[in-house]
């Protein structure tokens, strides 16, 4: 798959290009992520490699032992079966989420967006390509381009066995799939990721730490949207006004609460409370006040996706408190929420991020693409 993704490079970025062509510009989050140049080819096949090289994750022994009656007994790694992932834009899915679910011994089913559909088209050829040149039949990698309508109906009667389905996108989609599902659904849910500034945080870091976790890449579900502020923050005014400014020099668009208005240029206030739940996927971003840890922690648990959140603070205790009370798949101290990814946490290629509690939340790498089975051995024993 390395060579013939490498040797398709013109065909595959030709396909992206009519996508581009078609697709239309109002949704930048989404435009950005349809996007695929040469770099993007290089990730492709670097993440294939990287995967490659793990370990096989199937038939691994997670515990074993014997009974007292003579019973041996062991809990090994088993794939799911069938996996349909429903995704959109990102063409990179199609990749990354294939070559994962097929080491894993698992077959897929690939739906992908319209606005992505020659490119993927392109990519799964290629995945027919290496599986044909190996004696492997295509339908351990299919990519599906069904409509609204025909995703309904086949969520409700599948004409083929799923075991797992894993809707990677917004509110939207992965109420759509819930709401249609007859079988397990693993939801890759939106961001809307907080950042809770400590009275004592310290601003050299917070400055870089917001403008990379907003601006970096802000179509990505680990980009932060809200910063609540502490209210006993020594010389609060003259360090918003900084960040604010900051921000605006990367043509983030500011809101705040009205109390915060003052202290933040050419911010706008907050339309109503649907803001602090929403996931901008756009250079804007949110301000409030928070009176200490206690009370973050429950605003950001009432309000965000249990993506990824953030404390920034000089005490340690204090961002252990806050790290076991807020309640999402990823929980930061002083660092940006952009290393919620597979890779910058050191498991690899990922499906998704889980903002499930089972089977796992965060990055579903290789290992995490698995169920169990029980293997007991016996020699006429009955109960």
């Amino acid at each position: 798959m390395i060579t013939i993704v490498d040797e398709s490079r013109n065909e595959i970025l030709n396909a992206n290009q009519q996508d581009l062509d078609a697709f239309q510009r109002d949704d930048r989050a989404l435009f950005d992520r349809l996007v695929v140049d040469s770099a993007k080819v290089n990730g492709m096949i670097a993440a294939i490699r990287s995967v490659r090289e793990q370990p096989d994750p199937i038939g691994q022994v997670r515990s074993s032992g014997v009974l007292g009656n003579g019973l041996r007994i062991e809990n090994r790694t088993a794939p799911f079966g069938t996996i349909l992932i429903i995704y959109e834009s990102r063409p990179d899915v199609t990749i990354e989420a294939a070559m994962l679910a097929f080491k894993a011994s698992n077959r897929i089913l690939l739906k992908g967006g319209k606005e992505a559909v020659h490119t993927n088209q392109v990519l799964v050829n290629c995945w027919h390509r290496a599986l044909a040149e190996n004696g492997l039949t295509a339908d351990w990698i299919q990519l599906f381009t069904l409509d609204r309508q025909a995703t309904r109906e086949f969520l409700k009667n599948p004409s083929q066995p799923v075991d797992l389905i894993v809707p990677r996108g917004g509110d939207r989609l992965i109420n759509f799939v819930k709401e249609h599902a007859r079988c397990a659904v693993l939801v890759s849910g939106r961001g809307n990721n907080f950042a809770y500034l400590a009275a004592d945080a310290d601003w050299e870091q917070v400055l870089p730490i917001i403008i990379n976790a907003k601006t970096d890449k802000i179509s990505a579900c680990n980009a932060l949207d809200k910063v609540l502020v502490d209210e006993e923050t020594p010389g609060l005014a003259a360090k918003l006004r900084r960040l604010g400014a900051a921000l605006r020099a990367k043509s983030v668009q500011l809101v705040a609460e009205e109390s915060l208005l003052p202290l933040l240029e050419g911010a706008e206030p907050i339309a109503g409370e649907s803001v602090w739940y929403e996931e901008f996927l756009a250079p804007k971003i949110c301000f409030g006040w928070v009176a200490g840890v206690e009370k973050a922690t429950r605003k950001i648990n009432r309000y965000s996706g249990g993506h990824s959140a953030v404390i920034l603070t000089v005490d340690k205790a204090k961002a252990d408190v806050f790290m076991e009370q807020v309640d999402s798949a990823a929980v930061y101290h002083n660092a940006s929420t952009r290393f919620t990814d597979g890779g910058a946490m050191g498991v690899g290629a990922e499906l998704a991020i889980s903002t499930d509690k089972l089977h796992h939340r965060g990055p579903l790498g290789l290992e995490q693409l698995v169920t169990n089975k029980y293997y007991v051995y016996g020699n006429g024993h009955i109960r």
